[in-house]
């Protein structure tokens, strides 16, 4: 009996490298999906942040017209590496609302003169409040908006040249 307990330290520990190692073989899904797919946008208003630029609302959305929505903000370096496949979706003709995260107005202006501006509206959701009740998990993010001003798919992070098929795609299914 005793020699049988010297060898369970031994044991436990060979398990529970069994259930480390597992864990770090097995890839996990690190995609977070909203629960908002195919439901109404929450009601929302938001202030302006640019001059010369409108704010946004959940009313400028269900006007039978789909649009891409767009979560991100001028400190997000991946922000960045998307804006110029914004602008080549915006020129493809998908309109494009954004709504800035944190952010202020000197450095949303230098990060759009920087980098291009491909969106219609910007709204300003200084304490996050929109960006959360959208299940949106970070900057940047986009959602694509039917119609009828229903969530119909969620991009999380940037998205790039592949994704842009897709998108379009799921914009002119929205109709």
């Amino acid at each position: 009996m005793k020699r049988a307990l010297l060898w369970l330290p031994l044991l436990g520990f060979a398990a529970l490298f069994l259930v480390i190692a597992s864990g770090l073989f097995t890839p996990a899904e690190r995609v977070v999906r909203s629960a908002m797919i195919g439901q109404p946008l929450p009601a929302f208003a938001l202030p302006p942040l640019v001059p010369g630029k409108a704010g946004l609302a959940s009313s400028d959305f269900g006007q039978g017209k789909p649009r891409l929505l767009n979560v991100f903000a001028s400190w997000c370096a991946p922000c960045v590496t998307e804006t110029p496949v914004l602008l080549r979706l915006k020129a493809a003709g998908v309109p494009i609302h954004g709504i800035a995260v944190r952010d202020t107005e000197p450095a949303l202006q230098r990060f759009l003169a920087a980098n291009g501006d491909a969106y219609d509206r910007i709204g300003s959701d200084v304490e996050s409040r929109v960006q959360l009740s959208l299940g949106s998990s970070g900057v940047p993010e986009s959602f694509v908006i039917d119609g009828k001003g229903r969530i119909v798919l969620q991009h999380v992070s940037d998205i790039r040249d592949e994704d842009v098929p897709a998108i379009i795609a799921a914009v002119k299914a929205a109709q």
